[in-house]
């Protein structure tokens, strides 16, 4: 065992008697019995001894309650609360009781936090109910307890053998208790006591804090309830920051559109209108910190038709607001009223320009905009920038104003149009957009959301006007239209498009690549259906044109905006050239038609649709026929087969049944795709399209038919025995899709009433004629197969016989070389191969004897060998006597 340890001093020894007398005081504490002293009847001398009691029990746990004394603590407070309704003595000791629950509690293990956890919460559950005491000083101290949970401090003195909870075991337990919507409720019992109300408002910001809270306190209405008591008479001020405050809380912490609901009204919206116009016309740094969060709660609720924002007026004074700079006409709405150009200010204005953008969407909002000048005031700031700083606003500000302004005339200008014209917009932004190209020097920003990438440049700028722009022209309005084409759109809009294009190449941003789509819609939307502008655009546009449809099918899937590009391209060729036969003519000799096609062989499903429309109205002109089936793909494949291989590629997306060589397999229904099996007969209007008539319009199939109606289903080079198999289901494809209308028709028929004989009869025709064609084309089908067997065993005989041919050759050389070797080292052998050689020599001669003329011996003398002579050969001269023709008078 371990030696004696060192003596103990005496102030050891002090500490550890004290602890012990602790210990001792803890366990002589009753709880019980002062339970039952506080049911007991009342007397004047019970009370002293009630009170003297209670004021023991504060003193014994002024450290701190141990969790299990809490359930007791509990009962001696609500047995408090009671007294108090008739024995106003009993306030101070349940204060000083209630004010033992900001302390943290005291556990002897480190499980009891779990183990007391229900119990726990439900205590400080209670807390929340002894808000319902008659007594402010009770209340307040409620609010105070529920506080110092958020600012835990440990006690001055630690209890022998306990220790205090985790700080946040107490927040823990609030949110478990639902202490946040108990004290939401209380709002009513202190609704005409303020100081009350602000120590609620105090601990409910605290709770706010959490999510879990916020729930609860929703629940509770948390929203409507405040924002009813926002313009209560409050001299300190404290009432509304508080209350904002929270509503921060819950749109943050909880569903944004819940929040909205609550707030939706007529009686919250007066109370913010009414509250944000004391905040406008305050001076301190608060109250315009206030005013602009307010805003932020105004224009969520403005996203919502349904909320009164008209109504209540407060739509129309947010409005004046957001253009009484910009627009010199005095309003009473703002009179008096000056900015500051503080940045609280400056954050206000770029929320009302916002909160116009927001009302932009609810048609009801169009006429107040219309009256109270907003394109005016927007239209203020598309003018280029001229100098550093406008009014007071710094050159970065203006910058950012000018912008958002723009961005908001995008939303605004659609709607009102009228205004839009009457103001000449069109022409300043084309002068803007001018300005944007030119060579002027402009230093800009570009530390804004709507400035990005503009940073030392104008794209900015010319990005948010093009989407005005673009914005005017989606509606199709023919005077908005007419004004900008009288005013050379097209060519400035070309200049543009030139202008991004070559900065594009520079360095690719997502800016550059929103730019150029933005051009080409609104080029697409002038040409379309007017010949006159598309031989304006074809003359430079086209050679704009043809690179964009040059994109690396790598960057379609880079995900910075090449496919929206390309998409926009597409369509620009749709709308500017086809249609008129200049800028027809022009595209096909830029080999416009095998871009489109080299992109038709990317098999993308959303390009391939488009693309084949394009084709289809190109096949107008005769001259695209020739360039279609010229083209060469990959691998020398040709358009008709591409068309062909894109037809059974849909059909398999669409789970049309074929066997496994693409023949037809169902004669009554040879083209329905599976979902078109598995429809149900639903007797529709005449007026309706049926399913078969809307199944056209939703794939590539009829599409793909009319191409090949243009082309000719004959003389189609590139195809193989498969393609003829499918070029056969192509070739009665509108065969088979009346077939499919007719089916329906007999089945809808079916299903009302029973038809009579003859139109039974007709119909039964009809449906014959169907399976027939059906059966037709699959006994073609089989035709086609049979053929392309047979010639495939005629050609595998072919290559057999060729191969039999090589190995007989192979074999007849070996054995030339083996008799050849046998001669030279057999001279019996190679006497007889000469025997036989002069004897196949003699049989080969002719056996009439030539009249008149000079014989020469064909044998060499001497000559010990059966194979060829050598290159050295003596020829002997013919005698000039026997020499006839052209060659009797040369000197031989």
């Amino acid at each position: 065992s371990p030696g004696p340890g060192p003596p103990r001093s005496g102030g050891e020894r002090r500490r550890n008697a004290s602890d012990t007398a602790q210990d001792t005081q803890l366990r002589s504490m009753d709880l019980d019995h002062v339970i039952k002293l506080l049911e007991g009847s009342d007397s004047k001398d019970l009370e002293k001894e009630q009170l003297k009691t209670l004021k023991k029990v504060v003193k014994h746990f002024e450290n701190g309650i141990p969790l299990k004394d809490l359930e007791q603590i509990i009962k001696i407070l609500n047995l408090c609360s009671e007294k108090m309704k008739e024995q106003e003595t009993f306030t101070e000791p349940l204060c000083e009781l209630i004010k033992l629950f900001g302390l943290p509690f005291q556990k002897k293990k480190s499980s009891d936090e779990v183990n007391y956890s229900t119990a726990v919460s439900k205590y400080i559950a209670q807390l929340g109910y002894l808000m319902r005491v008659p007594s402010s000083q009770v209340r307040i101290q409620i609010c105070k307890c529920v506080i110092n949970f958020y600012k835990m401090e440990l006690p001055g003195k630690l209890l022998s053998g306990y220790r205090p909870t985790s700080a946040s075991y107490k927040i823990r337990m609030a949110e478990l208790g639902g202490l946040a919507e108990t004290l939401v409720l209380s709002l009513a019992l202190v609704e005409n006591q303020l100081t009350e109300k602000l120590w609620v408002l105090k601990a409910l910001q605290h709770l706010s804090s959490s999510g879990a809270n916020c729930r609860l306190m929703m629940k509770a209405q948390a929203a409507s309830r405040l924002c009813l008591y926002l313009n209560a008479a409050d001299p300190s001020g404290q009432l509304v920051f508080r209350s904002s405050h929270i509503l921060w809380n819950l749109l943050e912490n909880t569903s944004k559109e819940e929040v909205v609901n609550q707030l939706s009204s007529l009686e919250c919206v007066h109370a913010l209108k009414e509250v944000f116009v004391d905040a406008l016309h305050g001076f301190g740094h608060c109250d315009h910190q206030l005013r602009n969060d307010l805003l932020v709660i105004a224009t969520l609720l403005a996203e919502n038709p349904a909320v009164p924002m008209i109504e209540s007026g407060f739509a129309k004074l947010l409005i004046v607001l957001a253009t009484f700079n910009e627009v010199k006409i005095p309003n009473p709405l703002v009179k008096g009223l000056k900015l500051t150009y503080s940045y609280e200010d400056f954050e206000m204005k770029k929320l009302l320009f916002n909160i116009i953008g927001v009302l932009s969407k609810n048609p009801s909002a169009a006429q107040l905009l219309s009256e109270n000048d907003v394109m005016p005031a927007l239209l203020y700031y598309v003018k280029p920038n001229q100098k550093p700083g406008f009014y007071d606003w710094s050159a970065a500000q203006y910058e950012e104003l000018q912008l958002h302004a723009i961005a908001v005339l995008a939303a605004v200008a659609h709607v009102l149009i009228d205004k839009y014209l009457s103001c000449q917009a069109n022409t300043l932004l084309l002068v803007f957009l001018e300005w944007c190209i030119g060579q002027d020097p402009f230093f800009a920003q570009g530390n804004s959301f709507h400035g990005t990438g503009g940073r030392g440049n104008k794209l900015a700028q010319m990005h948010y006007s093009l989407r005005v722009l673009r914005s005017v022209a989606s509606i199709y309005d023919d005077a908005v239209n007419l004004n900008l084409c009288d005013q050379g759109a097209i060519s400035q809009l070309l200049d543009i498009l030139r202008y991004a294009a070559n900065k594009s190449k520079k360095k690719e941003d997502a800016i550059l690549l929103e730019i150029q789509a933005d051009t080409l819609f609104i080029l697409s939307v002038l040409c379309e259906n007017d010949l006159h502008r598309k031989e304006l655009f074809s003359y430079e546009g086209i050679g704009i044109l043809i690179p964009f449809l040059k994109m690396d099918p790598k960057e379609l899937y880079g995900g910075l905006g090449h496919s929206y590009l390309l998409f926009s391209a597409l369509d620009c060729v749709w709308s500017c050239v086809i249609g008129c036969y200049i800028a027809e003519d022009h595209f096909l000799e830029k080999q416009g038609v095998f871009l489109l096609l080299d992109l038709l062989a990317l098999k993308e499903k959303n390009l391939c649709n488009i693309i084949l429309g394009i084709l289809v109205e190109f096949c107008g002109n005769p001259k695209t026929i020739l360039h279609i089936n010229t083209w060469r793909g990959e691998k020398a494949q040709t358009a008709a087969s591409l068309l062909i291989q894109l037809w059974r590629q849909e059909e398999q997306e669409l789970g049309v049944r074929r066997d496994r060589y693409g023949r037809v397999v169902d004669m009554k229904r040879p083209i329905a795709s599976s979902f078109q099996r598995q429809q149900k007969v639903i007797p529709v209007p005449a007026s309706c399209p049926s399913f078969a008539i809307m199944e056209i319009s939703e794939n590539m199939r009829a599409k793909l038919y009319s191409l090949f109606c243009k082309l000719g289903f004959e003389n189609l080079p590139g195809l193989t025995a498969e393609d003829f198999v499918t070029l056969a289901i192509i070739r009665r494809y509108i065969d088979f899709k009346v077939g499919e209308v007719w089916s329906e028709i007999c089945a809808e028929l079916k299903e009302e009433f029973t038809p009579v004989m003859p139109d039974e009869d007709a119909l039964k025709s009809i449906s014959k004629i169907s399976e027939c064609t059906g059966k037709a084309v699959n006994a073609v089908q089989t035709q086609l197969i049979e053929s392309q067997l047979h010639q495939e065993i005629q050609e595998e005989n072919q290559t057999y016989r060729k191969i039999r041919a090589t190995c007989k050759q192979r074999e007849m050389i070996n054995k030339s070389w083996e008799n050849f070797l046998t001669r030279t080292s057999a001279y019996e052998a190679l006497k007889k191969a000469k025997r036989l050689q002069e004897k196949a020599i003699e049989a080969s001669r002719s056996k009439l004897k030539t009249q008149n003329g000079a014989v020469h011996s064909t044998d060499i003398e001497g000559l010990h060998t059966t194979i060829g002579p050598g290159r050295l050969v003596t020829v002997e001269s013919t005698p000039r006597q026997f020499i006839q023709g052209p060659l009797a008078v040369r000197d031989l």
